[in-house]
């Protein structure tokens, strides 16, 4: 009777969206990697924004490719990424999701990857914080369907001053290298941020070989 009852009560919770968590979080620790399902959208794009149109700035995409550990592009993976504004600053969203996405602020935003793998954000370039040296950064979670859900690390950019020679010439990381050299055309940054399911990340179930569900 006491499980019914809670598993009536988880139901209950659900139903309310007081419970976000679908995909199992691995890859601990992970601050905030409830909030990938704070206000995710019913249908998502392969490209979307993180920043809306207006928002102060300059204007930046960021692109890439994602990749299963058998080295094949995956479609109908969720990548969720979240920022701060051009003055370092992770602005108060007029209406809150939830706690933990609160914390990640307004611009913040989701795509799905399509069927060559790839997927695109458009934003604005980030600011760096203003009392912590810092460098200015993107950060990216993954949504794989019906396996597991985890933090891959931030992009960072080669020509930020703050960057520390360690960080500039690391070559691997949390779903691959996240440190990336922006490049300007026609008053727009661009960067490139692939991505490789489950690498490096601990307690990956192993579900990145296969196709992602869509």
């Amino acid at each position: 009777m006491r499980n019914l009852l809670a598993t009536a009560f988880v139901a209950l919770l659900a139903a309310s969206g007081s419970v976000h968590s679908r995909e199992p979080v691995v890859g601990l620790p992970c601050e905030g990697c409830e909030a990938v399902f704070e206000g995710l959208p019913q249908s998502i794009p392969a490209r979307s924004r993180i920043a809306p149109l207006g928002e102060p700035g300059q204007p930046m995409t960021v692109t890439g490719r994602v990749y299963g550990a058998d080295g094949k592009p995956r479609s109908g993976v969720v990548i969720y990424a979240y920022q701060t504004n051009a003055r370092g600053i992770y602005p108060v969203p007029a209406r809150s999701s939830g706690q933990a996405s609160s914390r990640h602020g307004s611009l913040r935003g989701w795509v799905r990857t399509g069927a060559d793998g790839r997927y695109t954000f458009d934003t604005i370039r980030p600011g760096s914080y203003p009392t912590r040296d810092v460098p200015a950064h993107i950060h990216m979670h993954v949504i794989e369907p019906r396996c597991a859900t985890y933090y891959i690390g931030d992009i960072m950019f080669t020509d930020d001053p703050l960057l520390t020679p360690g960080e500039r010439n690391r070559k691997t990381g949390r779903a691959g290298n996240g440190i990336a050299t922006p490049t300007r055309s026609n008053g727009r940054w661009q960067v490139a941020r692939d991505i490789r399911l489950g690498k490096n990340i601990p307690g990956y179930p192993g579900c990145g070989a296969g196709r992602a569900s869509t």
